[in-house]
């Protein structure tokens, strides 16, 4: 996925291919679909597929960043989205986690790595890691496939920069933190 509505990938025999489409849902919906038939292609799927559908802005998160998300869980039904088993996209409050906690499922911890603010993302976990053999009773099956659509509201990055007076500048508070370089680039400790 890149700006302006533009997707980029690489077939099977490595070519390059890149596709402009009439709008971001467009280039949202075709994402979603290439990063479904990776599943679908695959033997056996032993790790999170992830396909980013907007890359968002700023530093992307690490271990023991908090975020703040709106998801949408599906099972993967026939090779393809079965029913909706969670979602918290039309309420009120967002999931908040603090990434590497241990509190979501493993899958998630993996998969958002690396997000950005804004950033909107397709992932597709494996029964390993998700909720395994056990499932989630009257919700998920055991051993299911999983598919979210999660998105970053907000961030809380763990580490802060100093500015350039020396005393710590820190966004963790404000919902778009991003960091604060010096203008030399350098520390004035």
């Amino acid at each position: 996925v890149q700006p302006n509505n533009y997707s980029a990938f690489y077939d099977d025999e490595r070519q390059n291919w890149s596709i402009m489409f009439e709008s971001e849902k467009a280039a949202m919906d075709f994402s979603k679909q290439v990063c479904i038939a990776k599943c679908n292609s695959s033997p056996v799927l032993d790790s999170v597929l992830y396909q980013d559908l907007l890359l968002g802005e700023g530093q992307g998160v690490e271990a023991g960043d908090s975020l703040e998300i709106a998801y949408t869980g599906w099972l993967l039904q026939n090779n393809g989205l079965g029913q909706v088993f969670d979602s918290n996209v039309n309420k009120d409050k967002l999931l908040r986690l603090k990434l590497g906690s241990g509190k979501v499922i493993k899958g998630w911890e993996e998969g958002m790595m690396g997000m950005k603010k804004g950033g909107r993302r397709y992932l597709i976990i494996p029964p390993a890691w998700g909720y395994g053999a056990q499932g989630v009773a009257g919700r998920v099956p055991p051993d299911s496939t999983l598919v979210f659509e999660v998105e970053v509201k907000r961030v809380k990055l763990v580490k802060e920069c100093s500015g350039s007076d020396g005393h710590s500048v820190s966004s963790r508070d404000s919902p778009a933190p991003s960091p604060v370089p010096n203008s030399d680039g350098f520390s004035a400790d």
